[in-house]
């Protein structure tokens, strides 16, 4: 293919996984928004409850990746049927992780006390955790259904129930957060309940799509599921690793709000607008990280080394261009951006000069967010998770600890270690991938 012929299926892949990821996120961002103008007190409480939230999505879709590499390599050898049958024992998984991560939830209060939170800082977010808690096995049935649909080329589906979805979480956080139709105002559990409804009436719409829209024959969904044990350990052995790698960034990116709730509640509020609006822009990255991911590992299908090569660099290319154009964004109209979030002037007075310095990041999280994606697609998981380890537990955690709060720089200190850890992840997995390409193929 040429240069041109890979940039056109990159990104057909990646648009519609662009804006399905997107709306996992914007699902939360417009929760953040609507519950800032709920209050500053209602959104320090959401942004608090999100803090292990988040950590706990991303490591249940690590766990469930493995839909995603085994179904893109499946169909690349030209094994629909085996599609199907990855699908249905990752539904079992994210069963059972979605449970057992609810049932975590519940410990968000002693979590938070610990973590130094004031008592009723505290109390309050770890209501909210509860309630986003009881949403998690459907959001991770939903995840597992996304990745088989990408894995055998078809993105389209996520996308319009993701669309979908985030009109009727709107609709539902204005009946909740401010107590319209007759509902009592609730707030930042508010927002909490209505995403719990949303993340429900998105996995059935999807299951329903697949045993509607697909042959249940051809596509394996019905049937026996020929080894079924060994295809559920390497779903696992490729899942564990990575939501290991999931789990050490997001624990680092949320240690960072716990750091700027130390530091006092307005600076939690404003850090959590900062980062709100770099993770809707990162799915951007997400999406582009998904098509690599699936047209490295229809490459390692077909053992086709040279193709693994393009599709990951094009890739990388592409993120680097989008996040550009962004980083301009953030750098020139923070105050445009902050202001969808909340009208408080005193949160607007530290939000504004940290979104503007997060236009710094953008590039090389996007770029360790798509490397990530092309070693993912090849199932090379365990050194992309030490990676991880060292550049964001060893260098942006203790880093920003220090420059935030052991030395006062606040806000500005926390992007300032994003900067370092996101760029030594960049430049890390960018060697691994090099390295992994002038290797022979293997498959998972």
């Amino acid at each position: 293919m040429t240069l041109g012929e890979h940039l056109r299926r990159t990104l057909a892949l990646a648009l519609p996984v662009m804006v399905a990821r997107a709306g996992l996120i914007v699902l939360v961002a417009v929760d953040t928004a609507m519950t800032g103008y709920a209050g500053a007190g209602e959104l320090a409480i959401y942004g608090l409850a999100l803090v292990p939230q988040l950590p706990m999505i991303l490591i249940g879709v690590g766990l469930l990746m493995g839909t995603n590499v085994l179904s893109a390599q499946a169909a690349g050898a030209g094994e629909l049927r085996r599609c199907g049958a990855i699908w249905r024992v990752a539904l079992m998984h994210a069963a059972a992780f979605g449970l057992i991560l609810m049932a975590a939830t519940y410990l968000g209060h002693p979590l938070f006390l610990m973590a130094g939170q004031a008592p009723a800082l505290a109390r309050g977010g770890a209501a909210v955790l509860v309630m986003l808690g009881w949403s998690l096995p459907a959001v991770l049935l939903y995840v597992a259904t996304t990745f088989y649909l990408e894995g055998i080329g078809r993105p389209l589906p996520g996308m319009t129930v993701m669309l979908g979805a985030n009109l009727a979480n709107a609709l539902l956080n204005w009946v909740f957060i401010y107590g319209h139709l007759g509902a009592p105002a609730m707030g930042a559990e508010g927002a909490a309940l209505a995403t719990t409804i949303v993340r429900g009436l998105m996995f059935l719409a999807l299951g329903g799509y697949v045993l509607v829209a697909l042959d249940a024959r051809r596509h394996g969904i019905v049937g026996p599921i020929a080894g079924l044990t060994a295809l559920g350990r390497r779903l696992r052995g490729i899942g564990f690793p990575l939501a290991l790698s999931h789990g050490m960034e997001s624990s680092a990116f949320s240690s960072l709000v716990l750091f700027a709730g130390l530091i006092g509640a307005t600076e939690l509020a404003a850090f959590q607008v900062a980062l709100n609006l770099i993770s809707v822009v990162f799915m951007c990255a997400v999406g582009i990280a998904t098509a690599a991911g699936v047209r490295v590992g229809n490459a390692v299908g077909r053992r086709d080394r040279p193709g693994m090569w393009v599709a990951g660099w094009v890739a990388v290319g592409l993120t680097g261009a989008t996040m550009l154009g962004f980083a301009a964004l953030f750098a020139g109209a923070p105050e445009v951006l902050a202001g969808f979030y909340t009208d408080d002037g005193a949160v607007l007075g530290v939000a504004v000069p940290t979104v503007a310095l997060m236009a710094l990041i953008l590039i090389p999280d996007g770029a360790q967010g798509v490397l990530m994606g092309c070693l993912r697609g090849a199932a090379d998981v365990w050194a992309p998770a030490a990676i991880y380890l060292i550049a964001f537990w060893g260098v942006q955690m203790p880093l920003g600890y220090t420059l935030a709060v052991a030395r006062g720089g606040g806000t500005p200190g926390l992007v300032i270690a994003i900067l370092a850890g996101t760029s030594l992840a960049a430049l890390l997995l960018a060697v691994r991938f090099h390295r992994l390409t002038r290797r022979p193929v293997a498959l998972a």
